[in-house]
């Protein structure tokens, strides 16, 4: 029953910060991020009420998705989350289980899911990954190459783009990550302001196990948590 215990902590430690900076609950989604974790692992999360799940690797999504689609009546109102890198070769198989892919983080990447999404007669849900912190380490557009690859992604007819996403740097102290955070919503909202897209970009993926609570101040409306909810 742990996993259930924790999701409980977890949706009152949201409560709290949401609270304190007068935002609405029902506006934070959480996706139980489950890289390395079983079928049954993700079915306690199912039932705990968290319906939004996140897979790093492809491979291991699609078993898990044939394994818990399989299995449940009401397995469409699982919604299947790409949240770790995504390289091309794998965009065919992703395109036909996740509903929202949240790492694209090149043009590239975005005309190949729009060619496989087109072959399936799909629009798919993507967001635009932001490397923030402009960390070697990690995958994701620089802040100012946003706007422009924007534009190009949403002349594409078959990817539909939804937000931003971005994975602050490990810190000392929480207060660090903000200033990550902050930007992210700044650029959300200079392309709200610009419009390179004909609709209002609404989501903003930030925040993980350790910081978001930070990120929900700052605006975040889709936490991806994996230890917060898994670890024991």
């Amino acid at each position: 029953m742990m996993i259930k215990e924790n999701i409980a902590k977890i949706r009152e430690r949201i409560g709290l910060v949401c609270s304190r900076v007068n935002r609405d609950y029902k506006e934070i989604t959480i996706i139980a991020v489950s890289k390395g974790r079983s079928a049954q692992e993700i079915e306690e999360v199912i039932e705990a009420g968290i319906t939004d799940i996140g897979e790093n690797k492809i491979q291991e999504a699609i078993l898990k998705y044939n394994d818990i689609t399989s299995q449940r009546a009401n397995a469409q109102r699982i919604k299947w989350h790409m949240v770790g890198h995504l390289q091309t070769n794998k965009v065919k198989e992703a395109v036909k289980i996740f509903d929202l892919i949240q790492s694209v983080d090149s043009l590239r990447l975005a005309q190949e899911i729009d060619k496989q999404a087109a072959k399936i007669n799909k629009i798919q849900d993507i967001l635009i990954e932001v490397n923030v912190a402009q960390e070697a380490s990690k995958f994701g557009l620089k802040p100012e190459e946003t706007i422009p690859a924007v534009k190009e992604i949403n002349k594409l007819k078959n990817v539909n783009i939804k937000g931003l996403m971005t994975i602050a740097p490990i810190v000392d102290h929480l207060e660090e990550s903000r200033p990550y955070f902050k930007k992210l919503k700044e650029l959300l909202e200079e392309l709200n302001a610009r419009r390179p897209t004909h609709y209002a970009l609404r989501i903003l993926s930030m925040g993980m196990s350790d910081d978001f609570e930070v990120a929900i101040e700052e605006g975040a409306n889709m936490l991806r948590l994996g230890r917060a909810i898994f670890e024991y």
